[in-house]
C-alpha cells in the first residue's frame, strides 16, 4: 500500500487527534468535534462527504451508549444497587477473601449490562464502608472494583462503548452483525480469569494508600487547621450574624459551627446572632486564626484534637467527593461555580494527587480527580450523590450509609419502582438478544419507558449522559470511514502484520492488545 496524499492527510488527522487527546490543549469534546469538520473540509483527500462526516451522531453505537447512560441512571435511582450491596456486605465479616469476592461479584457481572462508570460510582461508598467495618485499607478493595468492572464490560455488547463501536464497524465494513451475547463465552472467561488473578495475586500488589482506621479529618491533615474561638463580651461580633460581622472583609477562614452550651448551629446561612460565650469552630491556618481572634476580640481555646465525630453534630456530616472528568466544576473555583450555595456545604480541604491543599481553597481552580472534603447538612448528602459532577467516595459517620435517607417517602417511592426499572432493563436485553429489534432501538425504547414510568425524570436523564463520551464517539466514527476509503487502515494493518508474521499466535495477539 503506497503513501498517497489521502493516506498522508488521514494519518495526519489521526496523529493530531491523538496528540490533542493526550495533551488536552483543548477540551476532548472540542477535539472530537474538529475531526468531522476536518474530514469534510478535506473531502478531496479524505473521501468523506459532509453527510458522512456527521454520520457518527446517528450511529447505532453512539445512540446505544447514550441510552445505556440513562438506563443505568434509572436503575441507580431506585436504590437497587445500594440495597444489594448492603445485604451482601453483612456476609463478608472477618474474611478478606470474602470481602474481595463480594466486591468482584458486585462490580463484575452487572457491568456487562449497565454502564460501568455510574455502576462503580454507586458501589463506591458501599465498598469503602465494607473496608472500614473489616479494618481493611479502602484501596485494597477500590482498585479491584475498578478493574473487575472493566472486565465485566466484556461479557456483552452493552458492557462498554468500545464493544458497541466494534459491533457497529463490523456491521458497516464486514456486513456482519455481532449479536448481543455473541462475545459472552469469551467475556465470561476473561472475567473469571481476571477475578481469580485479582483474588490470588492482584490484591497483594495493591498498596495500602489509606490506613484502615484513618478518619477523614486525619486523612486530609486538618488537625492544625481547625480551631475553637470563644466570643468575649466586648467582641464586635456580639449581636450580629456572622455574615454581618465579616461583611467587607476577606479572611482566608471559614466559620463552620457556633456552639452555645449544648446546642450547635451551622454557621453557613445561620440567622443566629452571635452571643458572648459562644464558641466558634473555624477552619484556617494557625496564624490566620490568631489574627482573626485578635481583630474580633475572641479567645483561642486549648487546641483539642479534632476528629470526624467533633464536627458531625447539628445534623451535619462530612463527605469526601471526587470531581469527575466530565464535571462542570473542572476549571471553575468554588466561588465561580456557586458550590456553597448549591450544596450548603463548606469545603474543608482538597486532595490533589499527593498534595493536600487547605489554604486559599475558595480561589483554587478545580481539576478532574480532585478530592474534596465537604462539611454539609445531612439532608444535603443526597444532593451530592445525585450530582453528576461529583462521586461520593466516603461519608462520616459511616453508619449513615446503613440508615435510610431523611426523605423516607421519596426513598419508598423509589423502592416501589425497582421492579419496573429492573423489568425495563431486562426487556431491553431480551428484545435485543433475540434480535427482534436492533440494540439501539431497544435501548432508546427503554429510555422512553424509564421516563414514562417515572423511574427517571427528563432532567435527570440529560444529566446522566456522559456527553464527552457520546461526542467523542460521534466525532471519531467518521475517521474510520476515512481510513477505509483512503487505505490508511489497510496500510496500518499491513505494518502490524509485517511485524508479527513470524510470531506465535499468542504473542501476535499480545502485540495487538498492546497496539489497541
Amino acid at each position: 500500500m503506497s503513501l498517497t496524499p489521502g493516506v498522508l492527510v488521514v494519518l495526519g488527522i489521526l496523529v493530531a487527534t491523538g496528540t490533542l487527546f493526550v495533551t488536552r490543549w483543548i477540551p476532548v469534546e472540542v477535539t472530537a468535534l474538529s475531526v468531522p469538520v476536518a474530514l469534510a473540509v478535506l473531502e478531496p483527500w479524505t473521501g468523506v462527504s459532509p453527510r458522512e462526516a456527521v454520520s457518527g451522531f446517528s450511529s447505532p453505537a453512539t445512540l446505544t451508549v447514550l441510552a445505556m447512560f440513562v438506563l443505568t441512571e434509572g436503575l441507580r435511582r431506585t436504590g437497587v444497587l445500594r440495597r444489594m450491596a448492603r445485604r451482601l456486605a453483612t456476609l463478608s465479616r472477618g474474611s478478606r477473601t470474602r470481602q474481595l469476592g463480594i466486591v468482584l461479584g458486585l462490580g463484575g457481572p452487572p457491568a456487562g449490562l449497565v454502564n460501568n462508570t455510574p455502576l462503580v460510582g454507586a458501589l463506591l461508598p458501599m465498598v469503602v464502608e465494607l473496608a472500614r467495618r473489616n479494618r481493611t485499607s479502602p484501596s485494597r478493595l477500590l482498585i479491584p472494583l475498578s478493574f473487575v468492572a472493566i472486565l465485566g464490560g466484556t461479557v456483552t455488547l452493552l458492557g462498554t462503548s468500545t464493544n458497541l463501536l466494534a459491533a457497529d464497524l463490523s456491521r458497516r465494513f464486514l456486513d456482519h452483525t455481532i449479536g448481543l451475547f455473541e462475545i459472552t463465552p469469551l467475556g465470561v472467561l476473561i472475567l473469571l480469569v481476571g477475578s481469580v488473578y485479582l483474588m490470588t495475586v492482584g490484591w497483594r500488589l495493591v498498596p495500602e494508600r489509606v490506613p484502615a482506621d484513618a478518619d477523614l479529618i486525619g486523612k486530609f491533615g486538618l488537625g492544625d487547621f481547625l480551631h475553637r474561638l470563644r466570643v468575649e463580651p466586648g467582641s464586635p461580633l456580639v449581636g450580629r450574624t456572622l455574615v454581618e460581622g465579616q461583611r467587607g472583609e476577606a479572611w482566608d477562614l471559614d466559620i463552620l459551627q457556633i456552639r452555645r452550651g449544648r446546642t450547635i448551629y451551622a454557621a453557613f446561612r445561620s440567622d443566629q446572632s452571635v452571643e458572648a460565650g459562644d464558641v466558634l469552630r473555624v477552619r484556617a491556618d494557625r496564624e490566620t486564626a490568631e489574627a482573626f481572634a485578635r481583630d474580633k476580640k475572641l479567645t483561642p481555646l486549648r487546641q483539642a484534637r479534632f476528629t470526624d465525630a467533633t464536627l458531625v453534630e447539628a445534623d451535619h456530616t462530612i463527605v469526601e467527593v471526587t470531581v469527575v472528568p466530565e464535571s462542570g466544576l473542572v476549571g471553575e473555583t468554588l466561588v465561580s461555580s456557586g458550590f456553597r450555595n448549591r450544596y450548603d456545604g463548606t469545603v474543608l480541604g482538597v486532595g490533589r494527587g499527593d498534595r493536600l491543599i487547605r489554604g486559599r481553597i475558595e480561589e483554587l481552580e478545580l481539576r478532574a480527580g480532585d478530592a474534596l472534603l465537604v462539611l454539609l447538612p445531612y439532608h444535603k448528602r443526597d444532593v451530592l450523590e445525585e450530582a453528576h459532577d461529583l462521586v461520593v467516595s466516603r461519608v462520616t459517620p459511616m453508619e449513615d450509609l446503613l440508615r435510610p435517607a431523611p426523605e423516607e417517602e421519596e426513598e419508598d417511592r423509589a423502592r416501589e419502582r425497582t421492579p419496573t426499572a429492573v423489568g425495563i432493563l431486562g426487556a431491553v436485553v431480551v428484545v435485543a438478544g433475540l434480535g427482534l429489534v436492533p440494540i439501539h432501538i431497544a435501548a432508546l425504547g427503554g429510555i422512553v419507558l424509564m421516563v414514562v414510568t417515572g423511574c427517571v425524570t427528563t432532567e435527570a436523564a440529560y444529566r446522566a449522559v456522559g456527553w464527552d463520551v457520546v461526542v467523542m464517539l460521534a466525532g471519531l466514527i467518521p475517521l474510520g470511514i476515512a481510513m477505509d476509503r483512503t487505505g490508511a487502515g489497510a496500510l496500518l494493518a499491513d505494518l502490524a502484520l509485517a511485524g508479527s508474521r513470524d510470531l506465535p499466535p499468542v504473542l501476535a495477539l499480545g502485540l495487538f492488545y498492546l497496539l489497541t
